[in-house]
């Protein structure tokens, strides 16, 4: 059977209506690699949270909006502005009890930095104002093709992946991780020195990018790769 892989959401409210939204590269992607896709609303049950574990094999914490940098110490900077308190709060939980029921997780672009402050890590929250000669980071025109070069670490899954020490890809984000988690490595950096891949250390079954594979893997067959193994793992 094809193991059931949970997709978070972002929490939207347009003209007075709320809503829940999710791009469709990210079920895309994973159906494409042999999986499952379900897509998980933000609830606030505790108890009803920890009861999407009794369907899911594996877990994909998405992009979107800002993570509150209240939960890593800071007040925002006026370039964090689009704060979503009850995804924030819903995806903490849903780490937690990922790592409680040793369910493997994937985090892209901010699910990577959502991993990073719930091991104990912080985020630059702005990456333009905050990094002294940081590259280009944001390129909406660009999400199927390459925008900027990461370096791949070789004691790393990216690199267990796809067998190269460089790779191009798509980037939009203006925050990521400035001091990393507890019991996590950096597998892949930028050429400004900004982190675009981790994974944990521990035994568990962490993996994060900061760039957006499921973008790529439209165009770019070979990203499809970082899905397949992530649900290999299941």
């Amino acid at each position: 059977m094809k193991p059931i892989v949970g997709i978070t959401c972002q929490y939207n409210d347009i003209i007075s209506k709320d809503r829940f939204d999710v791009k469709s590269s990210y079920a895309d992607s994973l159906a494409a690699a042999g999986a499952v896709p379900v897509i998980i609303p933000i609830i606030d049950n505790k108890e009803d949270i920890s009861r999407y574990f009794d369907m899911i094999h594996g877990i994909v914490f998405t992009g979107g909006s800002d993570i509150s940098p209240l939960f890593y110490g800071e007040n925002p900077l006026k370039h964090t502005d689009q704060i979503c308190h009850k995804r924030d709060q819903m995806e903490f939980r849903l780490l937690e009890t990922a790592l409680e029921r040793k369910v493997p997780i994937l985090g892209i672009c901010r699910g990577q930095q959502i991993i990073n402050i719930a091991f104990g890590g912080t985020l630059y929250q702005d990456i333009p104002s905050q990094v002294p000669n940081s590259y280009g980071h944001v390129s909406l025109s660009t999400m199927r093709d390459g925008y900027h070069e990461i370096d791949i670490m070789k004691d790393g899954y990216l690199y267990e992946i796809f067998q190269r020490d460089r790779l191009i890809v798509n980037s939009l984000h203006h925050q990521g991780i400035k001091d990393l988690g507890h019991n996590l490595k950096v597998v892949a950096k930028s050429n400004d020195g900004i982190i675009e891949g981790i994974q944990s250390t521990d035994g568990s079954q962490v993996y994060g990018v900061q760039f957006h594979p499921e973008n790529l893997t439209y165009k770019h067959g070979e990203f499809l790769k970082i899905f397949e193994y992530f649900i290999n793992m299941l």
